[in-house]
């Protein structure tokens, strides 16, 4: 048996299941003026969508009378009323339905039986709050199908509070993924003014921040506002350069936006759709098809239910619970009006067709029997059988395995709310396509959603194909499933829009953040000297290991070329040359010598130490061959202190030839105490100090002061500069120095004895050997500090080559001269009257 009030109804049953459900929109507001009672609400508007919601609670309740295996032998019985979408009116639902009466008593009952199990509802999250803090108290289970809030996930206020919709914090988090996973870091954020705008963005922003993207801007809007302020929103989204907006809202508060985007001829915005506008039928219409073609979003899980379509087809206007509703939705259905006795008069002036009830629901398509994807009307579907199957379980407790406190099972035909809220938490139902509903500690089901996308049909409507899924019982990898090849964009094809502040930085190149810009804004630097970044929009630049140097792009590091004085190099090669025929010469004085040791001219310039200072030449030039090829650490440390030591020997030699003339000149006067020093033992000894004070500088060199091999990075970028570090620099110029200063002592001497005979001295040619000496490596110091790597090597090499042979041709080519071209020189009689003539 059905009854009915004048915005609700009862069918009987066992046990009552009320249901609250917005069959009407309020559209006016009246004006308030706290003088007089507030009018009561005007339904003006009828949803189809609604009353589809309102069918599908009649059909389960049916479906489970009908099953033996659901409650078995109780007969489920159920209150709707229809709350206009306002407060008041789930307000006054709510009690009218717990009361039992007509008239809404808070807290009283006037009907003791059948009890009402459950409330089913509300539609509003901020109208679910408000019942569920008074359902609470007495511990009413309370089953929404709709409210998606946050808040109400709290078990401490609302601990009674169930929905068959995820929370919108699992929305937030997909929408804000959703968003990442296509690569927009740049994204606009408009809301409605509300909890559930602000709730939603709020957990939109983090999650999107935390991932590294950003928020160009956030809005908030309501009905109601200012022309004007609309009108600022709207700039702001048309002038940002994110082109993709998140729209946090429900169909009715985006019009007034959309309306205004029209106005101000702003496109090429992408929307993510929150799932109260994502299929919005409102919003599907050919006006707002420039702004919202393409238009992703997530909606509601979508299901069928298996006979529902024949049966709401086949309700009939005189026979359905409900004869008032039903009239009204079968005049929005046809386009017709019924005859009555309260509408005579406004019939008469209606011209358009009379509703008879014969109509056939077969005949038409609209919002209502479209059962293909059935969302809100498929919650309400589960809401009742969760209900159903939390009664089932009570009515199966038996007292020996009492589930409750007092191990005492309730009677199904006399039960308190609270008894039925323990089964609630308990409960897990399998509905009819494997889909598993339960309950975690929140009251919150599994989240899952729809992915849909608006595409634009031949036809010129607009159709919301479902693309994909996001579901969060799925693993990580599962959790998002998205057809690509079914999404179209604004553009109209299957490109990715791009929604970024900055373009992205190529590899080879870092991101530096704009000064006063979020971070998705920035300009794109490339990497310093010595430094990389191999992937698009690098934070900083990685270094290359000590022997490696980036290409050309910085994006790899590369083995560095390694480079020192190769025989392979020309360079090398040249100065190897030179250094190996050049040290033939001496050697090839040497036995000229040998052949003419006997003549004067060979005994005038002490023939002993001439040949002691052609080996040394000839060892100096072959020394500068260690200094090419590779700078092994046995050539590290010899080479310096066997150029040294030979080099040593040859000033020592030209040292002690010089003396020897000054002594042996001084000794030819009368009563010459100097004749005693022109002995040949004098020379050696000389040549043997010389050279032995170098050794003991080498030795301590080479013992406290070892040079080693070097790898030089820093000399030219890209190049590993192999070199010899000298160990000390200060030993190394001192062992230089001491040269310098034999050299110095041999040239001074010289200097002054060169007006002496010649037949006694060859003054001349020291001077000129010892000046041209000091002169090559007075220039190599400032030579070797301004080159580096092979080059400093190679000016000592060249540096050892000049003064070898300046040695050579300054001391002997003279000589060798006389020697070959010109024997008859080369005789006593020439040399004494050349004497003769010169005293």
């Amino acid at each position: 048996m059905a009854a009915s009030s004048i915005n609700g109804i009862l069918v009987d049953g066992d046990i009552l299941i009320g249901a609250v459900i917005p069959l009407h929109v309020d559209k006016y507001y009246p004006e308030i003026t706290f003088q007089k009672k507030p009018p009561p609400d005007n339904c003006t508007r009828f949803l189809l969508e609604q009353y589809q919601q309102f069918q599908a609670l009649r059909f389960t309740v049916e479906e489970i009378n009908r099953n033996p295996d659901l409650l078995p032998n109780v007969t489920l019985g159920f209150y709707a009323y229809d709350s206009c979408a306002v407060l008041h009116g789930e307000v006054v639902g709510t009690f009218w339905m717990l009361t039992g009466n007509n008239q809404a008593i808070p807290n009283y009952c006037c009907r003791d039986y059948p009890p009402v199990a459950a409330v089913i509802g509300h539609s509003a999250s901020t109208y679910s709050i408000l019942m569920a803090h008074l359902l609470g108290l007495y511990r009413y289970p309370q089953v929404s199908y709709f409210s998606t809030s946050p808040l109400l996930s709290d078990r401490t206020q609302f601990p009674s509070f169930f929905r068959t919709v995820p929370s919108d914090k699992f929305q937030s988090v997909g929408l804000s993924q959703l968003v990442l996973r296509y690569q927009w870091t740049w994204i606009g954020l408009i809301a409605a003014d509300n909890d559930y705008g602000h709730q939603g963005v709020q957990v939109i922003k983090q999650e999107i921040m935390n991932a590294g993207a950003c928020v160009a801007f956030t809005q908030f809007f309501m009905i109601g506002q200012f022309f004007t302020e609309f009108k600022s929103i709207v700039k702001v989204i048309k002038e940002s350069t994110a082109k993709v907006i998140v729209a946090v809202s429900t169909d009715i508060y985006m019009i007034p936006i959309l309306e205004e985007m029209l106005r101000q001829s702003v496109t090429g915005k992408l929307f993510v759709a929150s799932e109260a506008w994502s299929i919005s039928n409102v919003l599907s219409v050919e006006k707002y098809f420039s702004i919202l073609t393409g238009t992703v979003g997530f909606a509601y899980h979508s299901s069928t239910i298996q006979g529902f379509q024949e049966f709401a087809s086949s309700i009939h206007p005189f026979s359905t619970p409900g004869l008032t509703w039903a009239k009204i939705f079968w005049e929005e259905a046809f386009g017709c009006k019924f005859l009555n006795e309260k509408n005579v008069t406004d019939l008469s002036k209606y011209s358009g067709s009379l509703c008879t009830g014969d109509e056939s629901l077969f005949s038409i398509q609209n919002n209502y029997n479209d059962v293909s994807s059935l969302r809100v009307s498929y919650n309400v579907y589960v809401a009742v059988h969760v209900i159903a199957k939390a009664l089932h379980n009570l009515m199966q407790c038996k007292d020996s395995t009492g589930q409750l406190s007092s191990d005492k099972c309730s009677n199904i035909s006399n039960f308190h709310p609270w008894e039925l809220l323990y089964y609630f938490k308990k409960v897990q139902v399998e509905l009819s396509d494997k889909r598993e509903v339960f309950f975690d500690e929140n009251g919150d089901p599994p989240a899952i959603y729809d992915i849909v996308n608006w595409h634009q049909t031949t036809e010129g409507a607009i159709k919301h194909m479902k693309v994909g899924r996001y579901d969060t019982a799925a693993s990580s990898e599962d959790m998002f499933s998205i057809n690509t090849s079914l999404v179209r964009w604004p553009t109209g094809g299957q490109k990715v829009p791009v929604s970024i502040c900055s373009e992205s930085c190529p590899p080879g190149f870092r991101k530096v953040a704009r000064r006063g810009e979020p971070m998705c804004c920035f300009q794109c630097s490339p990497c310093a000297q010595g430094e990389i970044s191999n992937q698009t929009d690098a934070i900083d630049c990685l270094k290359c290991p000590w022997d490696m140097w980036p290409n050309a792009r910085k994006d790899q590091c590369l083995p560095k070329a390694i480079d020192y004085l190769s025989y392979e190099e020309p360079l090398g090669m040249a100065l190897a040359m030179t250094s190996a025929c050049s040290s033939t010469i001496p050697f090839s004085i040497f036995i000229l010598f040998i052949h003419y040791k006997n003549t004067p001219i060979v005994r005038a310039n002490n023939y002993a130490l001439s040949c002691i200072l052609l080996i040394s030449l000839s060892l100096c030039f072959l020394s500068s061959l260690a200094f090419i090829d590779y700078p092994q650490p046995e050539k590290c440390l010899l080479r310096q202190a066997a150029f040294g030591m030979v080099f040593t020997i040859c000033i020592s030699c030209i040292l002690a030839k010089t003396i020897m003339v000054v002594f042996a000149f001084m000794a030819t006067k009368p009563g010459s105490s100097l004749k005693k020093w022109t002995k040949p033992w004098v020379s050696y000894t000389l040549v043997n100090i010389c050279s032995l004070l170098q050794l003991i500088l080498c030795i301590m060199w080479l013992t406290l002061f070892p040079p080693f091999t070097q790898y030089n990075t820093q000399i030219q970028p890209g190049i590993i500069v192999i070199e010899c570090n000298e160990g000390s620099p200060t030993a190394f110029w001192c062992m230089l120095g001491y040269l310098g200063l034999l050299a110095t002592i041999s040239f001074v001497v010289a200097f002054l004895a060169r007006r002496l005979p010649d037949s006694f001295n060859e003054a001349k040619f020291i001077t000129f050997s010892m000046l041209a000496f000091l002169s090559v490596w007075l220039s190599y110091i400032p030579a070797s500090l301004s080159t580096r790597g092979k080059y400093t090597v190679a000016m000592e090499i060249f540096a050892i080559q000049s003064s070898s042979w300046a040695l050579v041709i300054c001391m002997f080519v003279p000589k060798c001269f006389i020697i070959v071209f010109r024997p008859d020189m080369n005789s006593k009689e020439h040399l004494m009257a050349k004497s003769k003539t010169l005293k």
